[in-house]
């Protein structure tokens, strides 16, 4: 069986049990934050576990590595929809220890799509278009470092509101120890 058809067999029999109702809520955080964390599987479970984040409590947005690389992309979009419109009074960045970006390289991972059929041309039309495909997507050396960067994107946007907290954090994927890199109470103007 393929995993779609295991997944939907499953998912016929949760709909049909009514297992969904344990976690009905509604769209607004209730505890009024949003994080921002990078998608690795280590955190599913545990980074809300680690905050004691329940179903509802929050506003959870992920990507590789928890880097905000284009400050108008659709991760920035995102933090603004929630606080705007969706009452998050605050932000969380928060990276770990034992990130697959660290050390990232985007040419290695070029070389990895072109030996799985994309064209050399393709990447070529791409950096003729203005797009330094390498750097876009390139990885950090210091998850601190990226951290502190991606809190920065966020808390120098111009259409956050200056009185929104943005903190940094890094968990220890292994433990959910938690390290403030920077705490946005003390950087509200």
């Amino acid at each position: 069986m393929m995993y779609l058809d295991e997944l939907i067999e499953f998912n016929q029999e949760f709909s049909k049990e009514k297992k969904y109702i344990q976690y009905q809520t509604d769209k607004f955080p209730d505890k009024r934050i949003v994080i921002f964390s990078c998608m690795d599987t280590r955190l599913v479970e545990l980074l809300p576990n680690a905050l004691n984040i329940k179903n509802g409590d929050a506003k959870i947005v992920k990507n590789a590595g928890a880097i905000i690389k284009n400050p108008f992309g659709s991760i920035m979009r995102s933090l603004l929809v929630a606080v705007y419109a969706l009452k998050a009074d605050e932000i969380l960045v928060i990276g770990h220890h034992d990130c697959g970006m660290k050390g990232f390289s985007g040419k290695q991972l070029i070389e990895k799509a072109m030996q799985r059929g994309v064209q050399k041309e393709t990447i070529n039309t791409l950096e003729y278009a203005g797009i330094d495909v390498e750097q876009w997507l390139e990885g950090f050396e210091s998850v601190e470092d990226s951290v502190e960067h991606s809190v920065g994107v966020i808390r120098n946007h111009p259409l956050l509101p200056k009185d929104t907290p943005v903190h940094g954090l890094v968990i220890d994927p292994n433990t959910g120890k938690l390290d403030i890199v920077t705490k946005g109470y003390e950087k509200i103007n």
